[in-house]
């Protein structure tokens, strides 16, 4: 054996900044490869055909022609410019997006236009009696229920389905007595009821104070 083969010390693997960087990036393409090639499906998949889909949205019946994929959110957004109801992290997490169908809250980021052909649509835009703020909507200014205001659509149209569930005695996870309902708004009821909807400038304590001022005027 040759002495300068002998005498050679092993070869070293040295962990720099980049090859960490390298490695972490391979790996997180490699992971993500699978899910993008299911969700694109196949290359010569034709589009759905549009559908057309009649929604009754703050009391007038809009008409629209959509991609059977479209969201609710995307109809109100994208195609009637009604943009009150905001995207926020379009996966039903934040709550901006909600909106009210047959007086009941939901997110519509998480819904298709085309589940709600015919149905009762409430926006924020449709709250007001023409300069009449509704009583939420008063008791939000007069609380200061909002600072960047992102939120506050959702927010508004959420507590106005959650007042509906408690005078329905809709119990929630920190209900006392299930036994005796309605439950007592409480601060404590209305967090939990309305911890759907976030609120990243943590207005919270207005928030709650809001609702029940507007839950005491509307008994």
């Amino acid at each position: 054996m040759d002495e300068s083969e002998t005498n050679s010390e092993p070869n070293t693997f040295e962990v720099t900044r980049r090859t960490v960087i390298e490695t972490g990036t391979t790996a997180l393409l490699l992971a993500a490869l699978p899910r993008a090639a299911l969700a694109a499906g196949p290359a010569d998949e034709p589009p759905p055909p549009p559908v057309t889909v009649d929604l009754q949205i703050n009391g007038r019946l809009r008409s629209l022609t959509l991609d059977p994929r479209t969201t609710l959110l995307d109809a109100l957004r994208e195609h009637l410019a009604m943009t009150g109801s905001k995207k926020g992290c379009d996966h039903g997490q934040c709550g901006a997006c909600t909106v009210l169908i047959d007086k009941r809250r939901i997110n519509s980021c998480l819904t298709l236009a085309v589940m709600h052909d015919g149905e009762s649509i409430t926006t924020i835009e449709g709250l007001a009696d023409r300069d009449h703020l509704h009583p939420l909507q008063a008791a939000f200014i007069e609380h200061d229920g909002f600072q960047c205001g992102y939120c506050t659509s959702g927010q508004i149209c959420s507590a106005i389905g959650m007042l509906a569930e408690s005078r329905q005695s809709v119990p929630s996870y920190v209900t006392a007595d299930l036994a005796n309902p309605p439950a007592k708004l409480t601060d404590a009821e209305i967090r939990e009821r309305m911890s759907g909807n976030i609120c990243r400038c943590a207005a919270y304590p207005n928030i709650v104070a809001a609702i029940k001022q507007a839950a005491g005027r509307s008994t």
